[in-house]
């Protein structure tokens, strides 16, 4: 079996996966497909920020997505597959390998990156663009603590006390989480 081959039969497997869709609506939308989703008991995860809003004239805090368009979406293509043909604002994003082949995250991969965006108080979220080479420190492993065994980078930071490290998502995101220095093993 080619590699071709392989990934369209893993793409039409009944199992649930993670596949990474895009959100065409507006940023004011009343209801964005991540909200849709979860109506409809899809699981779904959506990188959030904190951004300060205007609503009736008060100025209030509120968690909106980071990337207006990225979502992920863990459940079986038969599922998802009527819900994006009758939903003109969500798509599959694709692999470039002329199959539209959609786009997926490994299970363990996603879950790592999720357990790692909850455990922090106020993670920081960057596109794989917005990441300099000047930003990116030593090598490190996490031993304790809620992010025990994870590897990644620590993020350079001129003058901070505070220790960071990036945890990456296939190319597609990379989220800064704070880490306690006595939890950091340089490798």
């Amino acid at each position: 079996m080619t590699k071709e081959e392989q990934i369209i039969a893993f793409s039409r497997s009944d199992a649930p996966q993670w596949f990474v869709m895009r959100d065409l609506k507006r940023n004011n939308a009343k209801l964005p497909a991540y909200k849709m989703l979860s109506e409809m008991k899809i699981e779904i995860f959506t990188p959030m920020k904190w951004k300060i809003v205007t609503k009736e004239k008060k100025r209030i805090p509120q968690k909106v997505p980071f990337m207006q368009d990225l979502l992920f979406v863990h459940v079986t293509r038969k599922i998802l597959d009527p819900i994006v043909e009758r939903t003109s604002t969500l798509q599959y994003r694709y692999l470039r390998d002329g199959f539209r082949t959609p786009m997926t995250v490994r299970d363990t991969d996603m879950e790592r990156f999720i357990r790692a965006v909850e455990s922090a108080d106020n993670p920081q979220f960057y596109a794989p663009k917005d990441i300099l080479p000047s930003m990116i420190g030593k090598t490190v492993r996490i031993i304790g603590g809620p992010l025990n065994d994870y590897v990644g980078k620590l993020q350079k930071m001129q003058g901070s006390k505070v220790k960071r490290i990036f945890i990456e998502l296939s190319n597609l995101l990379t989220a800064s989480i704070e880490v306690q220095p006595e939890y950091i093993q340089i490798l």
